[in-house]
C-alpha cells in the first residue's frame, strides 16, 4: 500500500487516530491534523498560488532593483551617456570610501591594541611592583 494513501486529507482511520493522538500528546498537533483533515485537499493549489505569487513578486524585485543590473536603454541617448557616466561616478565614490573605512578600521584596530597593550604593561608593572617582599625579588607562589 502507498504511504501517501494512508494520510491522505480525509476521514480515514489513520488520520482520526493521529488527530485523536495529537490532541492527547500536545493539542495543537491535534487542531494540525484535524486541519489537515478538513482543508488538506486545498493545500496543493494554495502552495501552487502562493508560489507563484512570491515567484512574481520577486522576479519584479530583480528587473527594478539591484546593483550589478545591466542598465536599459531608454532611447535618449544623451539621456543614458549622462546617466552612465552618473552611475560610474557614484561607484567610483564607493570604492572610494569602502577603501577610506577599510583604513580606518586598520587605524582603530592598532589603537586598540596600543592601548590594550599599555594596560597590560602597566597591570604587569604593578603586579611586579606589589608582590616585592622585604628581601627585594618576586616572591614564589607556595603550595600548600
Amino acid at each position: 500500500m502507498n504511504q501517501s494513501a494512508l494520510l491522505r486529507p480525509d476521514w480515514t482511520p489513520a488520520t482520526v487516530a493521529l488527530m485523536i493522538l495529537g490532541f492527547m500528546v500536545f493539542w495543537p498537533l491535534g487542531l494540525a491534523m484535524l486541519a489537515y483533515i478538513i482543508f488538506g485537499e486545498r493545500l496543493r493549489g494554495f502552495k501552487r498560488d502562493v508560489n507563484q505569487a512570491t515567484d512574481g513578486f520577486f522576479a519584479g524585485c530583480r528587473r527594478s532593483h539591484g546593483r550589478h543590473r545591466p542598465h536599459f536603454s531608454t532611447g535618449n541617448v544623451a539621456f543614458d551617456d549622462w546617466r552612465k557616466a552618473e552611475l560610474d561616478r557614484i561607484e567610483e565614490e564607493r570604492r572610494k570610501l569602502d577603501e577610506m573605512r577599510q583604513e580606518f578600521d586598520a587605524y582603530l584596530r592598532e589603537l586598540r591594541r596600543a592601548k590594550d597593550q599599555e594596560e597590560f604593561d602597566r597591570f604587569m608593572r604593578e603586579r611586579k611592583n606589589g608582590r616585592r617582599d622585604d628581601n627585594g625579588p618576586v616572591a614564589e607562589y607556595q603550595t600548600p
